[in-house]
């Protein structure tokens, strides 16, 4: 029997739930399949309930699992068996290789020798990196990576040529290990829903109309403008902006569920609007608006907005016009009318679908809508948004709750 518990997913809950178990005494071992820890929180610029950028939350995080022996995390890797029961889990894990040592300082000189260039998925495609990078300037583990898919390999090697350290290898190879786990924590977060499949709203071909995860790279001072929101066509600044809620959400065709955090994240973008662009107008189309709680209130806060007005109704459409302008076609509920609109930019509130959706697991837990609704007779417990839509705070509680019950089950054993 193992005393060893298995938190699959780095972001914050996976982390909120490895450090609660690990502190009162169990080791505990993460598998993150990004080449750092943190997860969705750290592409934020802002998060509720303080509205305090991610680095709050995550140094003190990361600084815990630092100061802690007893757990250990394993990022670029990916669980592809899971055997055994309740107590005895065995549980095989692919690592992919990284290229890059722990003699790396990130002191980038590899970045600037590289000649290969490819789109950043950590911006959602508004910016580019090197084919060797660093996935953020505050990521754990602070080590560079090299993407395999694009980088020219041994044929090129100038990043090899420009490390002092001896930190990059181009022939590591992938690798597999077996922990032996008695309880497993299902933390694999959430994914935006892909904007492609949305055609009426421009299935991501115009330029202009981004989805509220570009918008929180857009703002971030970490992104691909320094925190300057601009639009992506021409690097102008917005002047009227409309927000679309319900992207793909509480749509038979795409999410039959409410995604529980579009209409809160795009209120907290109208403020991010608001602050560099006072004169600034805004719209956002809604069909219910939900602040549950304590969120009530900055919800008023922004109803109270002279700059910003709501319009109860669903958008039918969005085009382009020849200058990268949007229109916007919806119907207003209040007023009876169906009216076109045009603006600088328009943000999507793309929902918020869990990573395991449409992804074959290793173990035997029963979803629905790819969310984890079984398992905890087997030793197995969901926790945040792999459970259901939530926001970071209620992420953070459920995996205390997911941490306590793996434990409850290394003891009854």
């Amino acid at each position: 029997m193992s005393n060893s518990i298995l938190v699959v997913g780095g972001g914050f809950s996976g982390l909120t739930a490895a450090l609660e178990a690990a502190e009162v005494g169990y080791e505990v071992f993460i598998v993150e399949k990004e080449p750092y820890l943190g997860g969705r929180v750290t592409q934020l610029n802002k998060y509720f309930p303080k509205l305090c950028p991610p680095t709050c939350g995550l140094e003190i995080n990361f600084q815990r699992i630092k100061k802690n022996p007893k757990v250990k995390f394993f990022t670029l890797a990916e669980v592809t068996k899971v055997s055994g029961g309740p107590g005895n889990y065995e549980v095989t894990v692919k690592i992919k290789p990284r290229f890059v040592n722990n003699n790396c300082t990130a002191c980038g000189k590899c970045v600037e020798a590289c000649p290969v260039e490819r789109e950043g998925e950590f911006d959602f495609g508004l910016g580019k990196t090197k084919a060797i990078y660093l996935p953020h300037p505050m990521a754990m583990p602070q080590r560079y990576v090299i993407d395999a898919n694009v980088c020219s390999g041994t044929s090129c090697a100038k990043c090899v040529s420009a490390c002092e350290y001896q930190a990059i290898n181009l022939d590591e190879q992938e690798k597999e290990i077996v922990l032996n786990v008695g309880s497993i924590v299902i933390a694999t977060g959430w994914k935006p829903y892909d904007v492609t499949k949305l055609t009426n709203l421009g299935s991501g071909e115009i330029k202009n109309a981004i989805t509220n995860m570009q918008m929180e790279r857009l703002a971030s001072a970490n992104g691909p403008t320094g925190g300057k929101i601009l639009r992506p066509s021409d690097n102008k600044e917005p002047k009227k902006i409309a927000f679309v809620q319900c992207a793909g959400s509480r749509d038979q065709n795409h999410l039959n569920y409410c995604s529980y955090i579009c209409c809160m994240a795009s209120l907290k973008q109208c403020t991010y609007i608001r602050e560099q662009y006072p004169d600034a107008e805004v719209v956002i189309y809604y069909i219910d608006l939900r602040a549950p709680g304590r969120y009530e209130k900055f919800l008023k806060r922004i109803q109270e907005d002279e700059k910003v007005k709501m319009v109860k109704g669903k958008v039918a459409k969005l085009e382009e016009d020849g200058e990268g302008n949007v229109i916007v076609t919806a119907e207003d509920i209040i007023d009876g009318v169906k009216k076109e609109e045009t603006y600088d930019l328009v943000v999507l509130a793309t929902g918020m679908q869990p990573s395991l959706d449409g992804v074959e697991l290793p173990f035997n837990v029963e979803t629905k809508e790819g969310f984890v609704v079984g398992g905890e007779e087997q030793g197995i417990f969901a926790a945040g948004c792999a459970k259901m839509p939530l926001d970071v705070m209620t992420s953070a509680e459920t995996a205390t709750g997911a941490a306590l019950k793996a434990i409850q089950t290394l003891v009854r054993r």
